[in-house]
């Protein structure tokens, strides 16, 4: 007889004995010691937020006897006002210098206060822990943590190996995503419970997990076989799916399974244990895993992200000629920029038109969209200009190695209309439209042997991709890569395409670049240091150096991969995976 794919699931999972429900007590480092000091406990109430306006929550802030004010300290926030008898832990623990002697900083969700006071007050707590994005981290770093500071005259660390954070249920997600989103602030996260399910979102983070770049946080997870099975979904499955996708990307990452329910119990049984796992080897930051074979296949390991330039109003436009020398733009100063050969940029055109996206063609010249001229323009190397087409507000292009150019322009007006257009632009001058009907028509790109045209709609999810005829048109137009999107965002923000040789799409968005197979899957996801990517390129003699514009910033990273060069011939990538 076939056992049920649940229980399957749960004994794959589960890497040490399920803990019974009786052993669910505490422990001594859960309970007063004698001769261990206590530590103070200060009670207040926050109701200044503007991240979450109109809420009022009460705080309890932990100070340990063996705090030295003059020094910022090590800081745990737990959700939900605390729980865990962490006091108690705290007291024990650094008693026993098996953590640090760290502030506590235990916080209720916000409550909206009703105008009337015959009417009920307004819980917040779902909206601000289930919730995703960086709001909740936001609050925390911007808001509460200096109001405490200020308040109660103590220092606290801003180095993210010196924070924690952790909660139970929807606590504990919100402590995951404070992490999540900002690991620079907090890198050791508690998760009992954890809400890691079709609430608002949360049930993505497995799916996530395994795509991303990994992050330098470290996770221990908590949970029971009879945890909560609801409208919402399965608590039990959503908590080994997080386990198991931490494990596959190669975070540092521990778990206590029992046979309990939806409550604290375990949980503060566990809280010693967790801690000591969390805290091990402090002040070192936790290390981020290598992530999945296919991040392995196109990251250098070491190889991090490096600032080309930075200051501008807003980039866009990479490119690379065929020596590798890359070009971007600055369109609000209508600059074009050369990176040098010492890596540093310098200007190329001083008056670029506000140049827009650019490639260069098989001729060697730099071909543009002038937004201020409504024209595309190629630039030769001494940077004169010579009109290829007007009459319209292009976004970004391509020019394949037969001499013909793919221009995108969108439906400008901001409306969700469905007008936008993709243009060819033959050798000859001849101009035509070949597609209309997305909402946002954006970056351009070929497939590596020029049969297929990549086209990003940002406000969707969707890269179409088209079957280029042999007179240059297209024809089996289809919704082709399905991308991600942020839980703050209604669309993928798509914008800069790329392909690199062996035909993966790369894909600029809100979540960072989408990197897709054949097939229009995205396997991974590379997030940019400043969280922005508006477009990208190849770039380097040897076309595996990738360029990314980022709002204010370019920066470059050495990958395993080489981009695809469209200007030059077309080669064929080996087949895709099924």
């Amino acid at each position: 007889m076939h056992k049920p794919l649940s229980l399957l699931l749960a004994v794959l999972a589960i890497a040490a004995p399920l803990r019974a429900a009786d052993d669910y007590k505490p422990g001594p480092d859960s309970l007063p010691q004698p001769g261990v000091p206590k530590g103070e406990l200060v009670k207040g109430t926050f109701d200044q937020s503007k991240v979450f306006p109109g809420t009022v929550r009460d705080y309890t802030v932990y100070l340990p006897t063996q705090l030295d004010r003059a020094k910022p300290a090590p800081v745990m926030v737990l959700q939900d006002g605390g729980g865990f008898s962490a006091p108690t832990v705290f007291d024990n623990l650094i008693h026993k210098k098996e953590i640090p002697a760290l502030v506590g900083v235990f916080v209720m969700h916000g409550r909206v206060k009703a105008p009337s006071t015959n009417a009920l007050d307004r819980f917040n707590r779902s909206y601000e822990y289930d919730g995703l994005g960086g709001d909740y981290a936001k609050f925390l770093l911007d808001e509460l943590l200096p109001f405490i500071e200020a308040k109660h005259g103590v220092k606290l660390s801003k180095n993210g190996t010196d924070r924690a954070i952790g909660g139970a249920s929807s606590g504990a997600i919100a402590a995951f995503t404070a992490a999540w989103e900002r690991p620079e602030a907090f890198t050791r996260v508690f998760s009992a419970i954890g809400t890691y399910v079709g609430l608002r979102g949360g049930n993505v983070y497995p799916t996530i997990l395994r795509k991303y770049e990994p992050k330098a946080i470290r996770v221990y997870l908590q949970d029971g076989s009879a945890d909560q099975n609801i409208y919402g979904g399965d608590w039990w499955m959503a908590n080994l799916e997080m386990e198991r996708a931490l494990k596959f990307a190669g975070y540092e990452v521990e778990h206590a399974w029992g046979d309990g329910g939806h409550n604290g119990k375990h949980a503060t049984a566990i809280f010693p244990d967790a801690l000591r796992w969390l805290w091990k080897d402090w002040p070192a930051l936790p290390k981020a895993g290598l992530g999945s074979p296919q991040l392995k296949d196109i990251l250098v390991p070491g190889a991090d992200w490096q600032l080309v330039g930075e200051g501008y109003k807003f980039t866009e436009g990479p490119t690379a000629n065929a020596a590798g020398e890359v070009f971007y733009n600055e369109g609000p100063s209508s600059t074009t920029y050369k990176v040098g050969p010492d890596g540093k940029p310098v200007v190329f055109l001083a008056d670029s038109k506000k140049g827009d996206g650019q490639r260069f063609g098989p001729d060697g010249r730099l071909y543009s969209v002038a937004a201020a001229t409504t024209q595309i323009l190629a630039w030769d190397a001494a940077g004169k200009a010579t009109v290829i087409a007007d009459g319209f507000k292009g976004n970004d292009l391509v020019v394949a190695n037969n001499g013909n150019i793919y221009v995108t322009e969108p439906n400008w007006t901001g409306a969700n209309t469905n007008t936008s257009k993709v243009w060819l632009i033959k050798p000859s001058g001849e101009k035509k439209i070949v597609d209309t009907g997305l909402k946002f028509s954006n970056g351009v790109t070929l497939s590596p042997d020029q049969t297929l045209l990549y086209v990003a709609d940002s406000r969707s999810h969707w890269v179409y991709s088209y079957q280029i005829k042999a007179d240059g048109t297209l024809q089996h137009k289809q919704r082709y890569f399905h991308l991600h999107m942020p839980d703050t965002a209604d669309d993928s923000g798509a914008d800069g395409l790329r392909t690199d040789r062996d035909g993966r799409l790369w894909v600029a968005t809100r979540l960072g670049l989408q990197v897709c197979d054949q097939a229009g899957r995205v396997n991974c996801i590379i997030p940019t240091p400043n969280g922005k990517s508006s477009n990208l390129t190849f770039g380097g003699p040897n076309g595996d150096v990738l360029y990314v514009t980022a709002g204010d910033k370019v920066f470059r990273r050495q990958v395993k991969v080489k981009g695809a060069d469209h200007a030059a011939k077309p080669i064929k990538p080996a087949a895709p995976r099924l």
